[in-house]
């Protein structure tokens, strides 16, 4: 399952043994894999910022999940025919999101435990903010370029009355830098081919004899050449449509249907440009982990894999792929690691506030098994936790006692610290 709950419990003895049952009755029950979920040591501050801070981080932590969410579904977007590699693009750090999550550690570099919280926070938000700038003005770019192919594409898809007719006619089929001379284009209907082959020529006064060609056809009718008098142009138009031909508006200018042409072409490159990737990066992508299942550590027993790669590892491994999946790509992993650096953040906060000082407490991340489970998991922790908060849990355990103001359910009943990490939706 894609799903993570991440707890956190006092770390005296009592409740450290309590996580030990929890951990022995999850492991034999199958319920869920767990590990410990190292948090550093942050300046605490005081309790009036800690509580300003609970109510910040929560807006950040809804605003980083949308963010990463948007950004799969563009990358999803960019690479349209491929929808089906887009996850070998969804990665944090270089590993997939499972393994980034089972083996959290802070970045120290870039987040300093040793800042105040504020700082902390405020130099993710201000991350967050920029990637979300970036992202709106590259997908309205990458939209807009879209928009303009498609546009094209609908005139060259269209009937013989609609369609663009650049990529159908040619120099030869007209007459050009004529005084006197011009070649219109005629849209026939099918049961009227012979009709028109019969009576052209005489429509109007000076329609040159057989100079009627088929230049293309579609399911309903022909496009067909006549070449006439100009000064009698209007007359003609008449004529034709009394016998339901249609001439078609339209006059042969090479550099129009060329610039046209040069158009359609620039706008297909432009977007493929965009998410192209080469043959060697997509091998690369799909190669990371193949059919990755995750070990997931148990609980006390830490075993963390080396560093991924760097932004500029990645990059440069990248460079067959277009500039938007590209970026896609590099900032994606970079909001994702934000938005699991906030969780924390949120524990650490939340701990201190619900259990006190001096800071003390132990974080779990627990894999859920399947879903079915998710319930007897619940369960399984409000039992073993219930002391940390008496009173909820005689209102749950106990429908016969009501308590005034309080309204509990199992479902948000959580007497320990609790958070939900959900990837589902980015698969």
């Amino acid at each position: 399952m894609s799903e993570f709950w991440l707890i956190s419990a006092p770390g005296d003895r009592e409740n450290l043994q309590a996580l030990e049952r929890m951990n022995t009755v999850t492991s034999k029950s199958h319920l869920s894999y767990n590990t410990k979920f190292a948090i550093p040591d942050f300046k605490v501050g005081t309790l009036d910022s800690l509580v300003g801070l609970s109510d910040e981080l929560g807006k950040l932590d809804t605003f980083a999940e949308s963010l990463i969410r948007r950004m799969a579904q563009s990358v999803v977007e960019v690479m349209e025919d491929s929808k089906g590699k887009a996850q070998e693009h969804l990665l944090a750090n270089g590993v997939d999101l499972t393994t980034f999550v089972t083996h959290f550690e802070w970045d120290m570099a870039k987040y300093p435990a040793k800042q105040p919280l504020v700082s902390v926070v405020d130099t993710i938000a201000k991350q967050l903010a920029q990637i979300e700038t970036d992202l709106k003005s590259r997908t309205a770019a990458y939209n807009t370029l879209k928009t303009n192919l498609e546009n094209l594409e609908k005139k060259s898809m269209g009937n013989l009355f609609t369609r663009t007719l650049s990529d159908i006619v040619n120099k030869e089929d007209f007459v050009l830098d004529s005084e006197y001379l011009v070649t219109l284009l005629v849209i026939v209907p099918k049961p009227n081919y012979s009709q028109w082959q019969k009576t052209y020529e005489s429509l109007s006064d000076m329609v040159v004899p057989r100079s009627t060609k088929l230049i293309t056809e579609d399911k309903e009718g022909g496009l067909f050449t006549v070449t006439l008098f100009r000064k009698v142009i209007e007359d003609f138009k008449s004529k034709a449509r009394e016998n339901k031909f249609t001439v078609r508006e339209f006059y042969y200018d090479e550099k129009e249907i060329k610039r046209e042409r040069e158009e359609m072409a620039r706008l297909l490159s432009d977007k493929k440009q965009q998410y192209q990737t080469s043959c060697v990066a997509l091998k690369k992508g799909s190669s990371t982990f193949p059919d990755h299942k995750v070990k997931v550590t148990p609980l006390g027993n830490p075993d963390r894999p080396a560093a991924g790669q760097s932004d500029r590892e990645r990059e440069s491994e990248g460079e067959g792929e277009g500039p938007l999946l590209r970026w896609l790509k590099v900032n994606f992993s970079e909001a994702f690691i934000a938005w699991i650096h906030i969780k924390a953040l949120r524990v650490f906060v939340e701990s201190v506030l619900r259990y006190g000082l001096p800071v003390n407490f132990q974080a779990v991340l627990l894999q859920p098994q399947k879903k079915s489970s998710a319930k007897r998991l619940r369960e399984v922790l409000n039992s073993v936790f219930r002391h940390l908060d008496e009173v909820a849990a005689t209102s749950i355990l106990d429908a016969s006692v009501e308590i005034p103001g309080l309204q509990l359910s199992n479902q948000d009943y959580f007497p320990y610290v609790y958070f939900h990490i959900d990837l589902s939706l980015l698969d």
